[in-house]
């Protein structure tokens, strides 16, 4: 490994640790950034949910990572998580942040983008407790795609998360790994300039939408209305 490769990522995990906190402009860039990931999936039935899943969906998770390391590997980022109501209608957006911890020899780096169709109603409440691990806390499977002709297997759409997922860059190495995602009611303080937090965002009527956020709702709600 040459120096310039080893202080880039010193720099990397040094950033990653003290980094301040982002300003409302920073935080709608994350929550547009989620829209733009979620109208690639859909426009790319390859890597895009199913009309199944959608038929499914009790909440849908957006994640932007990017992961990187020597040795000792960090993966951090950001999302928002979206519920659908008793009537139909699709929560606000609010934003967690998705970290993952890796250990064992691994070189190099790479954006992840995800998203999971979750199908139970309870596998979103378990940020009530702060964090809730993928495929520990709530089980996840790869879900059937839009480009998919085969008849859907009915017991992986039971599954509580559906996750489709792409990645760029380039990344190498055993590790073993455990994926998170956390609340960050101060990030949704400052963005709907509000002291309500996830509970009350996701699942009460008490905080009107910002037109910002207007535009990945009503493409959600298109897609599993």
């Amino acid at each position: 490994m040459n120096k310039f490769l080893l202080l880039s990522l010193v720099a990397l995990f040094g950033a990653s640790a003290g980094h301040a906190e982002p300003s409302r402009t920073n935080l709608l860039d994350r929550v547009q950034s989620c829209e733009a990931i979620l109208q690639e999936f859909v426009s790319r039935p390859a890597i895009g949910p199913s009309r199944e899943a959608w038929q499914r969906a009790k909440a849908v998770l957006i994640l932007n990572q990017f992961k990187a390391g020597f040795i000792f590997g960090l993966k951090d980022g950001y999302g928002v998580i979206m519920v659908k109501k008793p009537d139909g209608r699709w929560s606000l957006p609010v934003l967690v942040n998705a970290g993952e911890a890796s250990l064992g020899f691994q070189l190099g780096a790479t954006s992840v983008e995800s998203v999971f169709i979750i199908t139970d109603e309870a596998t979103p409440r378990m940020l009530f407790n702060n964090r809730f691990n993928i495929g520990v806390d709530a089980k996840a499977v790869a879900g059937p795609k839009a480009a998919e002709t085969e008849r859907v297997n009915a017991e992986i759409l039971k599954t509580p998360m559906l996750a489709y997922t792409k990645s760029t860059g380039l990344y190498a190495g055993a590790t073993v790994k455990a994926g998170h995602i956390s609340r960050n009611d101060k990030a949704n303080f400052v963005l709907y300039n509000t002291r309500y937090t996830l509970p009350e965002l996701l699942y009460s009527d008490w905080v009107q939408p910002i037109p910002e956020v207007q535009p990945l709702m009503n493409l959600v709600q298109r897609l599993a209305p």
